[in-house]
């Protein structure tokens, strides 16, 4: 709590209005809680799961302490202020800032402002269009202008209405939708580059295959997969998967960050309700994550008529969003078999556990899921303990080298 302030963003039109004490005394008694609780779960995982004689007390101690701090996470605010390191090409830049600039919240705007001042110290040229009326300003305006304008359409034709109930994962849409088809697929783009034909020839020709010469092109293109990262190549990009989930914030801020997909969500509410790691129950502390959840409800709820986007802030981590993510089955095994590693969280280990499910139970894509054979299904407890000592292990063997 530096400066006897804890670390999360005050909007200026929130802080301008009625709502600014609301405001601040709601995010301080959020984050006492957080701050409460923290050594109480520490002492509570440490009792739980107490170290073996194979284990270093540094790894102990790395390993429960990201448990503590992963059972908790989801009271932390998105208002929470965090580092976010970026590497990206001048265009790329030129794009990000387009987009901050347009953003309907002040906090973008203001990233926005100081990135550029920062990129101009270095990549001067590329970042010559940002603010010029004619060029930057107008893209930025337009872009505003359409996110308006599609938000207008949305009020004026969709009426409101209790939605659906939804499960954690549901496959929207896939391509090819046939089984067979989708094996027909693969198999054209897997033997398209060895074979001196034009893919339509292609595809008629292995329109005829069995289906173990099927198999059997598929399997040797996938090979023997000794880790995950012994992957097929580009013709698993021919079929595709969307993706609807309805899972916590922080497992999305987590998969979020894959590049290789197309990801789309909504407004961040707390009226989807919230996930509750079932060892705080166990713990004896839930009580405590429940008034503080609550707290973060209520505040949503007194901020959304007048400050709709700004509302976002107040909602924490455990509450549900709402997001959809397409991609080709590549993007998909490098996902899902990343994500499903035992050191991962449980949340969204169990996000990507359920569309693995999909391929095969619902997409009846068998040998595509067959291929993703390093996405783990399995439960763990302690999540960072075999990767901290993976870790030292290295550490050791770089010393003694």
């Amino acid at each position: 709590k530096p400066d006897g302030r804890y670390r999360y963003y005050r909007d200026p039109d929130v802080m301008a209005g009625p709502h600014a004490d609301a405001y601040v005394a709601t995010m301080d008694a959020i984050f006492d809680t957080y701050a409460a609780l923290v050594p109480e779960m520490l002492a509570w995982v440490r009792d739980r799961w107490p170290r073996d004689e194979d284990t270093s007390e540094f790894v102990y101690r790395n390993a429960t302490k990201a448990k503590a701090l992963d059972l908790l996470r989801g009271l932390l605010p998105a208002a929470t202020t965090s580092n976010v390191g970026m590497f990206a090409s001048g265009q790329s830049y030129e794009n990000l800032l387009l987009r901050l600039r347009a953003s309907g919240l002040a906090e973008a705007r203001h990233v926005g402002d100081r990135l550029l001042t920062e990129l101009r110290t270095l990549i001067p040229a590329f970042l010559t269009r940002v603010d010029r009326e004619d060029r930057g300003i107008a893209w930025s305006a337009y872009l505003a202008s359409t996110a308006a304008a599609t938000r207008a359409n949305a009020a004026a034709l969709l009426p409101e209405v209790q939605p659906v109930p939804a499960g954690l994962v549901n496959l929207s849409d896939w391509w090819p939708r046939d089984p067979l088809a989708a094996e027909i697929e693969l198999c054209t783009a897997i033997l398209y580059s060895v074979a001196d034909r034009p893919e339509g020839q292609l595809r008629a020709e292995v329109r005829r295959f069995t289906d173990d010469e099927r198999a059997r092109v598929i399997r040797d293109y996938v090979g023997e997969r000794a880790n995950r990262r012994h992957k097929p190549g580009r013709a698993f990009e021919r079929v595709w998967y969307r993706f609807d989930v309805l899972g916590d914030y922080g497992g999305f801020r987590d998969l979020q960050r894959h590049r290789m997909l197309t990801i789309e969500w909504q407004d961040l509410t707390t009226r989807h309700g919230y996930e509750t790691p079932p060892e705080l129950e166990e713990a004896g502390v839930a009580d405590r994550w429940h008034t503080a959840l609550a707290r973060s409800a209520e505040l949503y709820e007194r901020l959304l008529p007048d400050h709709p986007q700004q509302a976002q802030y107040a909602v924490c981590f455990a509450y549900r969003v709402r997001y959809v993510m397409q991609l080709n089955a590549r993007a998909a095994m490098q996902m899902l078999e990343l994500r499903s590693t035992p050191q991962g969280h449980p949340q969204y280990r169990a996000v990507v556990q359920r569309m693995h499910d999909h391929i095969r139970d619902t997409a009846g894509h068998t040998l595509v899921a067959d291929a993703m054979s390093h996405v783990d299904h399995g439960a763990a407890e302690l999540e960072r303990l075999e990767s901290e000592r993976a870790a030292e292990r290295r550490r050791t063997a770089a010393t003694e080298g």
